[in-house]
């Protein structure tokens, strides 16, 4: 009866921690808030704020591309906001789904809210600066967990996770960005 016990317990521990690895299941208990900070992530690219906003609201505003398909789902669009799910990739084989309010403030900003994932709170912004030859943009996001020290463990994770998704994001607009900056020869 005990080892029965046993494997139920390790059984519904597997399927909690899938649940909220792959963002089925959010806790959001609101007791023992922690937050952290992530970021700032720094990119600097020779594109025009224009261009590069354009980069990273196309997927959102316009149509999503073929190739970011599987990763974005748009679920509610508007001129200036829109909901939408991502997929990304995580240890272990699974994927994470978030769901994210997503807000544009051309040319200077983006700001993008959790609403549904694996940790009750995330809010981010890329901010523009820049001219019409070069583009500063700054990513920073504050990432809130519950539970005191083992959400702030669980945060740690989720962390490490998001900014990595977050610096392969930059580095795909930045080159999609000069790309489209690059002068065509006549």
């Amino acid at each position: 009866m005990r080892a029965a016990r046993v494997v139920a317990a390790g059984a519904t521990g597997a399927v909690g921690y899938w649940l909220v690895v792959s963002g089925k299941l959010t806790l959001d208990l609101g007791v023992g808030r922690r937050t952290r900070e992530i970021g700032p992530l720094v990119v600097e690219m020779a594109a025009s704020p224009d261009t590069v906003f354009d980069v990273i609201a196309a997927p959102y505003l316009g149509r999503t591309p073929r190739a970011l398909g599987g990763e974005i789902e748009v679920l509610e669009r508007g001129t200036d906001m829109v909901v939408a799910a991502h997929r990304t990739p995580v240890a272990g084989g699974l994927v994470t789904t978030t769901v994210e309010s997503v807000r544009f403030d051309r040319p200077r900003s983006v700001a993008f809210r959790l609403l549904r994932g694996p940790v009750p709170s995330v809010e981010e912004t890329f901010t523009l600066s820049g001219d019409e030859s070069c583009t500063r943009l700054v990513y920073r996001g504050e990432l809130g967990t519950d539970l005191w020290g083992l959400g702030a463990w669980w945060g740690a994770l989720v962390a490490r996770s998001w900014v990595a998704t977050v610096s392969a994001s930059l580095t795909r607009i930045r080159t999609e960005a000069e790309r489209r900056s690059k002068p065509h020869p006549q």
